[in-house]
């Protein structure tokens, strides 16, 4: 019966699961790969239904053996009870051992039905042992599916059916009898319908997280190309402008008589950003290679970066730019970096296209803000200009200094003051300092 009624379609991959990953029936609904949730749930019904079988058994076994006679059919009773509660006791207790060798061996429950029909031929079915025969057909399905429950459900009505026979004579027999087969048939259903649930949830809740998992998937590479594309924009692109415009002023002083100092000094230039390209490329691609960790790093001070920056831009472009600061707390080195790269491209606009004569970046601190604004007194964006407007005409600066303030939390506002020019705000919420041990005490 075990070979050709419950063919398993793989084997246990452990002691301790529930059963086969495949399934025992090829008929019935295939196992998720993943198996965790709902072979515990499985577990748990099967052992609590090991619990009731005992507590009916416990309870039935006294009314076998008061109308059993005595000699070999009470020796007989008894070793049938003694066998079935020590079954059921070693299910519940300690399901992760045996629980395995009755999804391999279907016959050990052909073997519990048996003492179960020698104990229920001796007590009635008007007994409480009858109840307990519910149990096997609930097991089957659960364990086995369709033709599993099917044949225990056909033995154990074939038992019932015997007992009747043996108890016909006796009033109420035959109410409880088809009582008794009526919720076996309806256990049977039961269990497997249970048992199909479970795995097609599994399915679903399989074919989810790979879902998932694809979209978490496509959500970085989509975060990864607007950051490579932010880098590229605040570094490479910058530099390779900068590198274009020197070589085209050195082209328009080689057309002509020159000094030859001012070619020389020219050349100087296109060499130097040359270099600072090819650096700033290497970063790059070192980067990609092995993505540094700025949160290893330890916090860096806004303000000494500001004035580098600042000191910087004006050696490089005449244009004047000043700092207003207050005390300035530390913060991470990937908020920092966001900062000066917004900073940096704030002042690179300023210089391209603003025709300003002067820029002011001021930093302010507050309890639970940081405001950081860049303000300069130059032509002004047009209006209602917008940063779709700005990324769809080719110019990806505002979009870039948008998605970094959103990357650390901060939000970024672009308007026209009414002196003119334009002012660049971000503001950047602080995180609420907790008290000390001896300040909390002291509360």
């Amino acid at each position: 019966m075990g070979s050709r009624l419950f063919r398993p379609l793989s084997p246990p991959r452990s002691r301790k699961q529930l059963g086969p990953v495949g399934g025992y029936l090829a008929d019935d609904v295939p196992a998720p790969a993943s198996l965790r949730l709902q072979l515990s749930a499985l577990q748990a019904l099967c052992r609590q239904t090991f619990a009731v079988r005992l507590t009916m058994l416990l309870i039935g076994t006294p009314f076998a053996m008061a109308n059993a006679t005595d000699g070999p059919p009470s020796h007989a009773v008894l070793t049938a009870g003694v066998l079935g509660i020590t079954g059921s006791y070693a299910m519940l207790r300690d399901w992760d051992r045996f629980g395995p060798r009755l999804l391999a061996h279907p016959t050990l429950m052909a073997l519990d039905l048996l003492f179960g029909a020698v104990l229920l031929l001796t007590a009635s079915p008007a007994s409480p042992l009858a109840y307990a025969t519910v149990c096997t057909p609930l097991l089957s399905g659960l364990l086995y599916g369709w033709r599993g429950a099917g044949a225990f459900t056909g033995l154990q009505l074939a038992v019932l059916l015997t007992v009747y026979r043996a108890w016909e004579h006796r009033p109420g027999a035959g109410t409880s009898t088809l009582l008794v087969a009526g919720f076996c048939v309806a256990a049977g259903i039961v269990g497997v319908t249970l048992r199909n649930l479970m795995f097609r949830f599994g399915t679903a809740t399989q074919a989810l997280s790979e879902a998932t998992s694809r979209l978490a998937v496509a959500e970085a590479v989509e975060s990864e190309r607007a950051r490579l594309a932010r880098e590229l924009h605040d570094s490479v692109a910058k530099t390779l402008h900068g590198l274009a415009l020197a070589a085209e002023a050195l082209a328009t002083s080689a057309d002509r008589p020159a000094d030859p100092q001012v070619l020389k000094q020219q050349a100087t230039l296109v060499a130097a950003a040359a270099r600072r390209a090819a650096s700033e490329s290497r970063d790059l691609l070192t980067d990609l290679r092995r993505h540094t960790d700025l949160t290893t790093q330890p916090p860096t001070d806004l303000v000494t970066e500001l004035s580098d920056r600042l000191e910087d831009f004006t050696s490089r472009t005449a244009l004047p730019a000043r700092l207003r600061h207050t005390h300035t707390p530390p913060l991470p080195p990937e908020t920092t970096h966001d900062l000066l790269a917004i900073v940096a491209e704030a002042l690179e606009n300023t210089h391209r296209h603003a025709r300003a004569t002067d820029v002011v970046v001021e930093l302010e601190s507050g309890a639970d803000a940081l405001r950081l604004r860049v303000t300069d007194d130059g032509v002004g964006l047009p209006p209602a200009f917008t940063v779709n407007q700005a990324a769809r005409s080719g110019h990806f600066g505002l979009l870039g200094m948008t998605e970094r303030a959103a990357r650390i939390g901060a939000r970024l506002h672009v308007t026209r003051p009414a002196t003119g020019g334009t002012e660049i705000t971000v503001d950047l919420p602080l995180p609420t300092p907790h008290p000390s041990g001896q300040e909390a005490a002291h509360a």
